[in-house]
């Protein structure tokens, strides 16, 4: 029976990248040697490296001036990191679900922190739209995509500060506008790699601003003097990465993922809108996520929720179950998941919706 992963993350890699990857954990680049035995600063692996950057660098029209770096510690890491880096004195933040929250709680240890607009109100279920920023705020902090909630800002904001934004779920899902940014970083698990390694992309006249010192592993230009190899590098997680990004070259780029990624959401979408079982935990339609599509049962039918997930699981649907803090269920449908899969989730709770 096929499976159709719907795992959050670690989640779904494209076919491409996972025999890739396999064939060099045996015999990497002619080498004769496993992709985990080879150093990191061999010429095959630096020409990996390279590759990676360049791609990163071409599908995403990234402008001179900005650097691309493949670092660790997910973007909890960089949580801290961002601000370690930037936050002078004051800045602000977006809050609009778990992962901003945890961005907020570190970024207080660097100095004062003022939170613009949440949506905490009602769950997180919404993206707030007004809120004003602090002109003398040293950036704006933001999460683009919420993993647990199903929300997602899907256009580059304006601001009059510098820009920061967690892509971690999203990136490389849709066309954007980096010059807009000082700083995006994305942990790989979910649109780009295997879990370990950590996107950053950071405009260069960014740094070098704070008055603090800043620890040597913390310092973005001590990453990008070193072009990501000052430690040793997540080696297998960022070749899995050039897989991804080669794949997605070959789909035709970013342009053509965001119209598969439309593709995708509307069908489940427009399921969720007609299916008496089933209500999208995001009411506003320009609020919901592309990626993770949450969902509960209707009140009068909350006694079946795990009914329908056993009767999912047999049909092959793994990794629906909803986060503990929402509840219900949950779809993540990054880059690598297919329309078919997802209208194999469809048919699954149309054909649940006739048994009862």
């Amino acid at each position: 029976m096929k499976k159709h992963n719907f795992y959050a993350g670690p989640s779904i890699l494209p076919e491409f990248t996972k025999e890739k990857t396999a064939e060099a954990t045996m015999n990497f680049a002619g080498t004769g040697l496993s992709l985990m035995e080879v150093s990191h600063r061999s010429k095959e692996f630096v020409a990996v490296m390279d590759e990676a950057v360049a791609l990163v660098k071409e599908l995403m029209n990234v402008p001179e001036g900005y650097s691309v770096l493949f670092l660790q510690g997910g973007a909890s890491m960089q949580f801290l990191m961002a601000p370690y880096n930037l936050l002078n004195k004051k800045a602000a933040y977006l809050n609009t679900g778990a992962w901003s929250k945890k961005a907020i709680k570190e970024a207080r240890f660097f100095g004062e922190v003022a939170v613009v607009a949440t949506s905490e109100d009602k769950n997180f279920n919404y993206i707030p739209k007004t809120f004003e920023v602090p002109a003398d705020a040293d950036y704006l902090h933001i999460t683009t995509n919420n993993t647990i909630f199903g929300t997602e800002i899907l256009t580059d904001l304006d601001v009059s500060v510098p820009l920061i934004a967690d892509m971690s779920s999203d990136i490389l899902s849709r066309p954007m506008d980096v010059s807009k940014y000082d700083l995006i970083y994305a942990g790989a698990q979910k649109n780009l790699g295997p879990s370990g390694a950590t996107l950053v992309i950071v405009k260069n006249s960014a740094l070098g601003k704070v008055e603090r010192p800043i620890p040597t592993m913390l310092n973005y230009q001590t990453h990008i003097d070193n072009g990501s190899m000052f430690n040793t590098p997540s080696t297998l997680a960022v070749f899995g990465c050039l897989q991804t990004l080669i794949w997605l070259k070959d789909q035709g780029g970013v342009e053509a993922i965001e119209k598969v990624n439309i593709e995708k959401a509307t069908i489940l979408y427009d399921e969720l809108d007609r299916n008496k079982l089933f209500v999208s935990t995001v009411p506003i339609p320009e609020d919901r996520s592309r990626m993770n599509v949450t969902f509960v049962m209707a009140p009068e039918y909350s006694e079946l929720e795990k009914e329908f997930l056993d009767f999912a699981t047999v049909r092959g649907m793994v990794g629906i179950k909803g986060h503990r803090s929402v509840g219900g269920f949950r779809a993540s449908i990054y880059n690598a998941m297919p329309v078919s899969s997802v209208k194999a989730l469809v048919e699954t709770m149309q054909e649940f919706e006739k048994t009862k």
